[in-house]
């Protein structure tokens, strides 16, 4: 693997252990600073405020890497990250966390042009493998993320952010090192509009081909908030699973979903070609979740994960297909607006979920998962309605 491939890949997995690092600390520092007993509503506001930050300025991030170079936006976001987890690590006041966490969603849009990176420097035959394996490094980080959170936490509560900026500063080193420029900037007069962070939005809707392929990630995206925001409510209700057996299982979901991602997507994408690929994802989701509905067992639910993996193959074969519509100059502000859609999916589907859940946990705890079924059945037909055309300008 070369050296821009490893320095993108790091980028994302400190990205994901970033984000999920805070996971097991966050309701106890936040009782610390509040001295609240119910810290419930600061972890919803910090969670929308995270996610809010992306979805405003992953669109402008990307915009901003077509015009003036990938390389010096994500160099200016590692630093930026670094910084801010020395930020949260001492920070003494519920305000300054508050601006810790958005600093932190603004600088995880680097997300969008990692993205709009690893499109530039890998053929259209090769997208697919590599957009899986950006995404298994996501999952990995994700899995590694709480489980450092909480070793670290038990020792000093504010330690896991000093332990992300250090991990964030050794990339940020390497990146300087070894990240070479990918593409050629733009060498014209900045346009001040471009700082508009709606502008990307408006310039995707007004392409009528790429709203399909936006509403399928963002059902995709939304159907995914599920399982953060529902697995151990329904693994408790469902099955009286302690901490210690939701946390194997999540942790046995996210393992099985980054290898799916990881090594599935390529060879599908040969066997079966794009489109078939993602409905494969879609079907194996769509099975495993009706037994994981029905299922009256715990037992059941990890024998059905191999199965519900199949699900990693949809998001990186639509990635790429997704770069294929759209022309190279464009790609940073295409991949800022999906990770945008993605932020906005992760605003709206928690509330949703756990307001379904809780509606639904009285009678049948298990119908939960019927309702990302439904998300699943929405983008079925978007998907056999792809029309794939040469990228607009």
């Amino acid at each position: 693997m070369n050296k821009p491939l490893i320095v993108i890949y790091g980028a994302i997995v400190l990205d994901a252990i970033g984000i999920g690092l805070v996971f097991p600390i966050l309701p106890r520092l936040l009782q610390d600073l509040t001295h609240a007993t119910d810290v419930a509503p600061y972890i919803g506001a910090l969670t929308a405020l995270y996610a809010a930050m992306q979805f405003v300025f992953a669109p402008l991030l990307g915009a901003l890497s077509d015009r003036l170079g990938r390389r010096p936006v994500l160099l200016v976001s590692l630093a930026g990250a670094a910084v801010n987890y020395l930020f949260l690590a001492f920070a003494p006041k519920l305000w300054m966390l508050l601006v810790g966490r958005a600093i932190a969603g603004l600088t995880s849009a680097n997300i969008s042009v990692a993205q709009a990176y690893l499109t530039d420097i890998t053929p259209e035959g090769e997208r697919a493998r590599r957009f899986g394996l950006f995404n298994a490094m996501f999952g990995a980080g994700f899995v590694v993320g709480p489980i450092l959170g909480g070793l670290l936490g038990d020792h000093w509560l504010r330690l896991p952010f000093v332990i992300a900026a250090a991990l964030n500063a050794c990339n940020l080193l390497l990146a300087l090192r070894a990240l070479p420029e990918s593409r050629t900037p733009n060498p014209g007069p900045f346009d001040l509009a471009a700082l508009n962070p709606l502008r990307p939005l408006g310039w995707v809707l007004s392409m009528k081909s790429l709203l399909p392929i936006l509403a399928i990630f963002l059902l995709l995206s939304a159907s995914g908030e599920a399982y953060g925001t529902c697995w151990a409510l329904w693994g408790n209700d469902a099955y009286h699973w302690n901490g210690l057996w939701i946390g194997l299982s999540l942790g046995t979901f996210g393992i099985c979903q980054a290898l799916a991602q990881a090594f599935l997507p390529a060879p599908a994408v040969r066997l079966f070609g794009e489109r078939a690929a993602i409905l494969i994802g879609l079907a194996g989701a769509g099975v495993a979740l009706v037994v994981m509905a029905f299922a009256r067992q715990g037992w059941m639910v990890f024998a059905i994960m191999p199965v519900f993996v199949l699900g990693g193959i949809g998001v990186p074969t639509l990635q790429s297909l997704a770069t294929r519509q759209v022309d190279e100059a464009r790609q940073g502000q295409f991949q800022g607006v999906l990770a945008s859609t993605t932020s906005l999916a992760s605003v709206i589907a928690p509330l949703a979920f756990s307001s379904l859940y809780f509606v639904l946990r009285p009678q049948w705890p298990g119908a939960i998962w019927l309702t990302v079924l439904v998300l699943y059945a929405l983008a079925v037909p978007l998907v056999l309605g792809l029309k794939l055309h040469k990228p607009e300008r």
